[in-house]
């Protein structure tokens, strides 16, 4: 993998994980409509929790993926690059989110 492909490839996963949280917190937020009022059904937690695992190792995947293909790979420097690029494009991501919440409040 080329040092040019790693920021792409870093912005590609860090949008990955916004788009799959954003997805998330649309169904979230529309729950009780597409499910109805359900007061006190045991399943309502365990169905979180099993998103919560399921949220856990898509974002995983998409954070650590490929670092860890290519530190497997002996690519150490380029796994330890694309790990950080990702971090800090998604601190980017949310840092630009919360300015934008502060500008609508």
């Amino acid at each position: 993998m080329k040092n040019m492909n790693l920021p792409f490839r870093a912005l590609l996963n860090s949008l990955g994980v916004l788009a799959y949280t954003s997805l998330i917190a649309a169904f979230l937020s529309n729950g009780e409509r597409i499910f109805g009022s359900q007061d006190n059904h045991f399943l309502i937690p365990a169905v979180m929790l099993m998103l919560l695992v399921l949220s856990a190792t898509i974002t995983g995947a998409l954070v650590l993926g490929k670092p860890v293909l290519l530190y497997m790979e002996n690519k150490k420097s380029e796994a330890l690059k694309l790990f950080f690029y990702t971090i800090g494009f998604m601190a980017a991501i949310m840092v630009i989110a919360m300015g934008c919440l502060a500008l609508l409040r």
